[in-house]
């Protein structure tokens, strides 16, 4: 198999960062006086989504959701040190480049927000092209940002690999016809993440280099 991509998810793939997303959503919210009832553990499990399909899911909505966003990306740094990049992830980054396989990161974190937190864990570097959210632009399931990532790196889509840790990120990949990978340590079940036959399943980033090998 040839790929000369891989593009990775952020949240539940390089970086555990699920306390900190829970306690600036919770903060932020409070901000503007919504006080949802989103119990912790069921909030993890739609990390990954956009916000506003996460808020639909717990029942109920944001009126002013640009103000939202800004409280929260104003506030998140306030939990940053509850956030942690997962073993293996600086590793399986230099030795994807070591064999000159491009890599890339997708998310659906604005671009302004993401850079910023990568830079926080010196990850920013690592990479050749880095999809946040964008104005104009779909976000994950749709092929749309993976397909302009392979396209403005000059990678055939078909020679890309995405790997990530919820549907979104499978689907995501399936709708642009590329390699799928699951990671079975973020934010989803391996039950859950079976149910999208993904091309291939992994419980520890760094079999990523078996996928592409060489």
């Amino acid at each position: 198999m040839n790929i000369n991509l891989v593009v990775f998810d952020l949240d539940g793939t390089l970086i555990s960062s699920h306390k900190t997303i829970y306690k600036a959503t919770l903060h932020a919210l409070r901000e503007i006086n919504i006080y949802p009832k989103m119990p912790e553990e069921d909030f993890y499990k739609t990390i990954g989504m956009h916000f506003e399909d996460i808020f639909a899911q717990f029942g109920f909505s944001v009126p002013d959701f640009e103000k939202f966003i800004n409280i929260y990306k104003s506030i998140y740094f306030d939990y940053i040190d509850l956030s942690v990049v997962y073993p293996g992830v600086n590793e399986i980054i230099n030795k994807l480049q070591g064999k000159n396989i491009k890599t890339a990161l997708l998310t659906t974190k604005g671009q302004d927000h993401t850079e910023i937190i990568l830079q926080k864990f010196k990850l920013f570097d690592k990479f050749d092209y880095i999809m946040g959210r964008r104005p104009g632009i779909a976000h994950k399931p749709s092929p749309e940002p993976l397909l302009k990532i392979s396209e403005e790196l000059n990678i055939d889509i078909g020679e890309t690999l995405i790997v990530g840790d919820t549907e979104l990120d499978i689907r995501c990949g399936k709708n642009a016809g590329s390699k799928t990978c699951a990671v079975t340590y973020g934010y989803r079940t391996a039950e859950e993440l079976k149910k999208e036959f993904p091309d291939f399943m992994i419980d520890n980033i760094l079999d990523v280099d078996y996928i592409v090998g060489g």
